[in-house]
């Protein structure tokens, strides 16, 4: 608990602008096809999320977040208007699991560009799913607004996460700092008790 109140500590007294930005381009890791598979985004927009604690700064992080996975799924979008059905036979795709890839096209072909909004929580797929929506040449028009739409959902999940994660373990210390003293007093009222009895019982003993 210490760990991670100190952890939020020294995110939450960083420039909330920097702050900001690194969160958006944690964002665009995680959703990049391939890059989210080797850099921990969604981890590192949970513990900066911690820096959100104003109505404010959480509006912003919110939009900076969003931003940065929708600049994600645009890479994927246009690697897949370029490469179309070759995609699937991408190294980068075969690393994530081509598995993956077929549920993306199959996910595609069951509710056109509403996919790229209904795949965004699910691990991987949302990540291959705008490049397959590319592959299928998609028209862009329907594209970004599934994009944006579904962006803004898992910004909102994660930021919002990050942001209670953060305010809970400032409460929780809060909390655990009063407790420790109410323990403290309790323990030393136990010594002082059972002192007091062992006393008694000694001069019970000593006593004709």
């Amino acid at each position: 608990m210490d760990f991670i109140t100190e952890v939020v500590r020294a995110i939450s007294d960083l420039p909330f602008p920097v702050v900001g930005v690194v969160a958006g381009l944690m964002a665009f890791a995680e959703s990049g096809l391939g890059v989210g598979s080797i850099f921990p985004g969604e981890t590192g927009v949970l513990l900066l999320g911690a820096a959100a604690a104003t109505p404010v700064r959480f509006a912003v992080m919110l939009l900076l977040v969003a931003l940065g996975v929708t600049a994600g799924d645009h890479v994927g979008y246009l690697l897949g208007r370029r490469y179309g059905e070759r995609m699937r036979e991408l190294a980068v795709v075969r690393r994530l699991g081509v598995r993956h890839w077929d549920r993306a096209t199959a996910a595609l072909h069951r509710y056109g560009a509403a996919a790229v909004f209904i795949t965004r929580l699910i691990p991987i797929v949302r990540t291959l799913t705008p490049a397959a929506a590319g592959a299928a040449q998609v028209r862009y028009g329907r594209f970004l607004p599934a994009s944006l739409a579904g962006s803004l959902l898992w910004s909102a999940l994660y930021v919002s996460l990050g942001a209670f994660a953060g305010a809970s373990a400032a409460h929780l210390e809060r909390l655990l700092g009063r407790a420790s003293w109410i323990l403290l007093g309790a323990l030393a009222v136990l010594v002082v008790v059972v002192s007091l009895i062992r006393r008694r019982r000694a001069k019970a003993k000593t006593s004709p």
